[in-house]
C-alpha cells in the first residue's frame, strides 16, 4: 500500500444534483442578463461618443464592457457562495466567497465543501467555464466591431490620401 488515507464512499445525493442544476440555471440566468445589459450599454455609450475618435473610444467601450463582465462574474460568484453560507458549509461569508470564486474560475481552493456538497465544486468550476466562453464570445463580439471599425477609417483615409 501506498500509505495514503482512505476515504469513506461518497454517495451523490438527489438533493446535491437539484441544488447544483438550480445553481447552475441561476448563474446563467445572471449572466444572460448580464451579457445584455453589457451590449445595450456598449452601444448606447458608442452612439453617444464622438465618431470621430474612434481608436480612443472604441478601446473605452471594450474596457468599459470588460468591467461590466468582471461585476457579473462575481456577482454569480457571490450568488454560490450565499448558498455555502446559507447551507453552513462555511464559517463565514469571506471565506464561503474566497472559496466560490476560486472554484468558480477553476483555480481550485485549498478549502473543501463538506462531503455531502462535494459535487457542487465541480458544478460550480462548470457554471464558470460556461459563463467565461459566453463572456468571450461577447468581448471578441465587440472587439472585432471595434477593429472592423477602425480598419474602414484607416482604408477611408488612404483612399483619400491617394486621391
Amino acid at each position: 500500500m501506498n500509505g495514503a488515507p482512505i476515504e469513506p464512499a461518497y454517495v451523490i445525493s438527489l438533493d446535491e444534483i437539484a441544488w447544483g442544476g438550480a445553481l447552475v440555471a441561476i448563474t446563467m440566468v445572471i449572466h444572460a442578463f448580464g451579457m445584455l445589459a453589457t451590449l445595450r450599454v456598449n452601444l448606447a455609450a458608442k452612439n453617444r461618443l464622438n465618431a470621430r475618435h474612434v481608436q480612443w473610444s472604441g478601446l473605452f467601450l471594450i474596457i468599459l464592457a470588460s468591467w461590466m463582465i468582471v461585476l457579473v462574474h462575481l456577482i454569480e460568484a457571490l450568488v454560490w457562495a450565499t448558498f455555502f453560507m446559507w447551507k453552513g458549509a462555511f464559517a463565514n461569508q469571506s471565506l464561503a466567497y474566497y472559496f466560490s470564486l476560486n472554484e468558480y474560475t477553476t483555480l481550485g481552493s485549498n478549502f473543501n465543501l463538506p462531503r455531502h456538497w462535494r459535487l457542487l465544486e465541480g458544478m460550480l468550476a462548470m457554471a464558470g467555464l460556461l459563463a467565461f466562453a459566453w463572456s468571450t464570445g461577447v468581448l471578441f463580439t465587440l472587439a472585432q466591431d471595434f477593429q472592423t471599425q477602425r480598419m474602414r477609417m484607416i482604408e477611408n483615409r488612404d483612399g483619400r490620401d491617394s486621391a
